[in-house]
């Protein structure tokens, strides 16, 4: 499937409200428990999620429109919502992330991309030259990444209880959603 962007934003969209309607007033038990050591929480993720709304999609997606490629983008922090989430509770964090992306999609919407802008080049720090197409495809399956992780953080709560039905749940199966 090529990228085709009223699809990724119809998808970008979503995902705060499917965030919200999985997660929202969830005993802590299933939002503050990991998958073991160096993993992250559902409340984790979220504050990932929110750090990139603030500082990768669309502050990429403009320096490619600025720049092209004689500006490499600024590296991630991966961890960042470690910090920046202390002190809130995943109410505050999701409704915080559905404002950003409310907002970052007027952003987008309002660049009125045409078709050459999407092969428009930037230059990323670890990975190379990317296309602005490439990079916004990427904000859908990165959503899509998460979506899956904490669905597998979810189940690995019910790990041992589930008992022999594991072998017949694939999400028991996933080992991690990148390296």
């Amino acid at each position: 499937m090529q990228q085709n962007l009223e699809d990724t934003i119809a998808l970008l969209g979503r995902t705060p409200a499917a965030l919200d309607a999985l997660v929202r007033d969830l005993p802590e038990a299933w939002t503050f428990r990991n998958e073991g050591e160096n993993t992250w929480t559902v409340f984790d993720v979220v504050g990932h999620l929110i750090h990139g709304e603030r500082t990768d999609w669309m502050p990429r997606a403009r320096m490619i429109l600025q720049f092209g490629e004689t500006r490499a983008f600024e590296p991630f922090d991966r961890w960042a919502q470690m910090t920046e989430t202390q002190g809130k509770s995943l109410g505050q964090l999701l409704d915080e992330f559905a404002r950003l992306r409310s907002a970052n999609l007027g952003d987008l919407r309002a660049l009125n991309l045409r078709p050459e802008d999407l092969d428009r080049r930037g230059r990323h720090p670890a990975l190379g030259l990317v296309t602005l197409s490439e990079l916004l495809a990427t904000w859908a399956a990165h959503d899509l990444t998460h979506l899956h992780q904490i669905s597998r953080i979810m189940a690995h709560q019910y790990r041992e209880a589930v008992g022999p039905w594991t072998k017949f749940l694939g999400v028991m199966q996933c080992g991690g959603h990148s390296s």
